[in-house]
């Protein structure tokens, strides 16, 4: 009841602030979460992937995923269209040495119905992608590579993706967007259609490309931010 409460009173807070959204605002903290006990690992639910193992130690949420699985996705308490989350995720060596190239750690924003904003980062590529997936396919709005700020496997990453909505002028109705890994903005984009997602949700996932069985990392410091109203 507890956690019921927190999420609905999370997505009012945010509708409010919202109001007052403008693309390339200041953002403001409305959620933050150390991953420190129990109870704040399991603020976080699990969004999408058939086999999915979470577990804790040293502060930190642990996510393996098992077999016939992509990707594991955990979402916030926090909904709304135009958010920013960020998080330190990290690749654990304990994910086989023949996954370890392939294998991402992501967020994912307006997350739902079949559809997503994501940030991929593949620590031993040096690569990120800003994607978006709907129904219909998967659209790269971004790719950046030899990303010097990731960090190889057991290291932190510290990622961040913005999603938000242009009120006025001529690009009224896009959603502007941004990549960061380290604190540097590593690629942007514009979505002329965002109304194609219809999601609201805010979260983070782990997985590899064509079958993520055996990736195992860890997530740590998530934190949700909205437009400054100010």
């Amino acid at each position: 009841m507890r956690t019921r409460f927190a999420a609905t009173f999370l997505a009012v807070a945010t509708a409010a602030l919202l109001a007052a959204a403008v693309a390339g605002a200041a953002m403001i903290g409305i959620y933050r979460n150390g991953m420190e006990t129990t109870a704040q690992r399991g603020q976080l639910i699990k969004l999408a992937g058939a086999s999915c193992t979470r577990g804790g130690s040293e502060g930190a949420l642990r996510i393996a995923v098992g077999k016939r699985t992509d990707a594991c996705s955990y979402r916030t308490p926090v909904l709304g269209r135009d958010l920013e989350i960020s998080a330190t995720e990290r690749l654990l060596s304990g994910t086989p040495t023949a996954l370890q190239r392939k294998a991402y750690l992501g967020l994912e924003l307006r997350a739902g119905a079949g559809a997503k904003y994501q940030l991929l980062a593949f620590p031993l590529q040096g690569k990120v992608q800003l994607v978006k997936f709907t129904s219909t396919g998967t659209e790269f709005l971004g790719i950046a590579k030899e990303v010097k700020t990731l960090m190889g496997v057991n290291k932190a990453n510290s990622l961040r993706l913005q999603a938000v909505n242009v009120t006025s002028g001529p690009e009224r109705g896009q959603a502007k967007l941004l990549a960061y890994v380290g604190g540097t903005v590593v690629t942007e984009a514009t979505d002329e259609s965002p109304g194609e997602l219809t999601g609201r949700a805010s979260s983070v996932t782990v997985g590899a490309v064509n079958g993520a069985n055996g990736v195992i990392a860890s997530v740590d410091d998530v934190v949700v931010r909205v437009p400054s109203p100010f």
